[in-house]
């Protein structure tokens, strides 16, 4: 048995409890695949990373990924709130920009003031979702096909597939049938619309991953990075938005989203909630 510093964060809130937690495990190259697994199984939050020494010379750091079902490549609020935990630990960075080492390659974080940001990683599938894919999802949604105003592959390694609806209230009212969606991640996406929900956000966000442990998710930065490419890149967003996520949940995620040139970038605040030990 060996003992591990921990830090348990929440990521893209200001406000401990109101966004998205996330159990972080450092120094953790001692451990098995398998202790890792079990550990994240254990957590029950939807992701619990692992920092390690990097492999590649450019990172400052290499993270893997788990939630409580499997490992992932990438994922958006486990990037933050690695790389906040691991500054507050001391962690100093070789260059202006972090750079973590995970399963999709290097990925860039920045710091925005008290905030920090992810450069959103190259979509490695998109394009339109298949007729027979879309039943299903509509089945799960407990939605009607003409409900649905698009649809688009939107995965940057975690598996997102996106709907998009025409009204922020009908996002809020979804009571899914997790049954049809089972082994899919379905983001749902809808606009604000600014005389009746205020200009606090511009889009509204629902993350489900039927059959997870936690099969809503409060706040997603991989979803929301593979949505924002899908929507500037065809001109459905302004340069700068920000989404708002998990109220149905009880929290109030806020996630910016900003296009500079040809990037993307995808940042919120992270606060820590527990710091300490563990003995695995």
């Amino acid at each position: 048995m060996h003992s591990f510093n921990f830090k348990q964060v929440d990521v893209f809130s200001r406000v401990p409890l109101k966004g998205n937690p996330l159990a972080v495990v450092f120094a953790a190259d001692k451990l098995s695949d398998e202790r890792m697994a079990a550990f994240a199984t254990w957590t029950n939050l939807s992701e619990t990373t692992f920092i390690l020494e990097p492999q590649d010379p450019r990172a400052d750091y290499r993270v893997r990924i788990f939630t409580t079902l499997k490992e992932l490549p990438f994922a958006g609020h486990p990037t933050l709130g690695t790389c906040h935990a691991w500054l507050e630990a001391g962690g100093v960075p070789k260059g202006e920009e972090i750079i973590q080492e995970c399963g999709v390659g290097l990925v860039r974080v920045r710091r925005q003031g008290a905030e920090l940001a992810f450069l959103a990683p190259p979509l490695l599938k998109t394009g339109p979702v298949d007729a027979t894919l879309m039943t299903r999802v509509c089945l799960g949604l407990g939605l009607e096909p003409q409900a649905i105003v698009r649809a688009q592959w939107v995965d940057n390694g975690a598996g997102w597939l996106a709907v998009m609806l025409a009204d922020r209230q009908q996002v809020l009212d979804l009571r899914p049938d997790h049954s049809h969606m089972l082994g899919l991640a379905v983001g749902v996406i809808a606009p604000w619309h600014a005389e009746r929900d205020g200009d606090e956000a511009q889009f509204e966000v629902r993350a489900f991953i039927s059959g997870d442990g936690m099969p809503e998710d409060p706040a997603t930065g991989s979803l929301n990075a593979g949505i924002a490419q899908w929507l500037l890149g065809e001109g459905l967003a302004p340069a700068r938005y920000v989404v708002s996520q998990g109220l149905t949940m009880g929290r109030a995620g806020r996630i910016q989203v900003e296009q500079v040139g040809e990037e993307i970038w995808i940042g919120g605040a992270v606060v820590t909630c527990i710091d300490g030990t563990l003995a695995l």
